[in-house]
């Protein structure tokens, strides 16, 4: 065999192998797409479906499902195919990038993770009034990132999900009743038990107080100036706008039936205690000790 027989020989070899190892390649990352398309993905949907995760969980975790498809098949096909070594190579590239990304964005992947504990365990919902860190509003939309609430006072704020996670959040809208407070001052020399009847009273009077649970008074507080008198009433379906009517309602009400008994409603009383010095008190010390500076000086 001459040599260029056997160049041409290993030539068609070494182009034969190719063939091999690209369709090697195509079986494995058809195979492995097709899989995943048809049975990995609508399992994952599924799976999240029956255990009731929220409509934005279930089309996230199908989009990274279908990510994985991808990845793997694209793996499985280089394996097949026979470069286990570039795909090694790969691999410990892409997880330095991963790393890299996940430092980079680790405060944004908290965000995506609280979201979906939020969208799963369901805390609140688009419409509830909800409280928190001191701020409250009306949730308006909640994504995998963020959460806009609308405040009272028609602001938009757009909290990361982490801080709604991480944090006491208050519903007060999570029930089908609610109670409220509300401590009525009285003075020392005035009926405890008269007071007490007209503010039970004025709450059965509203029509949109509960009578069941019905309302209560305790007495709280012996302040400086007044007596603390506690009522606490029920509301049926709350939300913030009639918590806030009726709350207003029924304290205006107990108010004009104190002022028609007699009973009074103390305000606050400050003690001030120290000294005042006048102007012309302190223009005259200080002339003073001008002079005795002055005679000093002459002496």
């Amino acid at each position: 065999m001459t040599p260029l027989q056997a160049g041409a020989i290993a030539e068609s070899i070494d182009l034969a192998g190719i063939g091999v190892s690209i369709a090697s390649f195509v079986v494995g990352f058809v195979v492995v797409l097709l899989f995943g398309r048809l049975a990995f993905v609508p399992g994952v949907r599924r799976v999240l479906d029956a255990r009731g995760f929220d409509d934005a969980v279930v089309s996230l975790a199908g989009s990274v499902a279908n990510a994985v498809v991808w990845v793997g098949a694209l793996a499985i096909a280089l394996t097949v195919a026979g470069y286990g070594t570039f795909l090694s190579a790969f691999a410990v590239f892409g997880s330095a990038v991963a790393l890299a990304v996940g430092f980079a964005a680790q405060d944004l992947l908290g965000n995506f993770v609280a979201g979906v504990f939020i969208l799963k365990d369901k805390p609140f919902q688009v419409g509830d009034w909800i409280e928190w860190n001191g701020q409250s509003g009306r949730v308006e939309n909640i994504d995998l990132r963020v959460s806009r609430v609308r405040t009272f006072d028609n602001e938009r704020v757009t909290v990361p999900n982490g801080e709604l996670a991480n944090n006491a959040v208050t519903n007060p809208v999570a029930y089908e009743t609610l109670r409220q407070k509300f401590v009525f001052g009285i003075g020392y020399d005035d009926d405890i038990d008269l007071a007490t009847d007209i503010i039970v009273e004025a709450a059965e009077a509203h029509a949109e107080i509960l009578e069941d649970p019905g309302p209560s008074v305790r007495l709280v507080e012996l302040g400086d100036s007044a007596v603390g008198l506690q009522s606490r009433w029920w509301i049926d379906d709350p939300d913030r706008g009639d918590f806030v009517r009726v709350r207003s309602e029924y304290v205006r009400t107990v108010k004009d039936r104190f002022d028609d008994a007699g009973i009074d409603m103390p305000y606050v009383h400050r003690e001030l205690t120290g000294s005042i010095e006048t102007i012309e008190a302190v223009a005259e010390d200080s002339d003073a000790d001008l002079e005795e500076s002055n005679t000093d000086v002459d002496a």
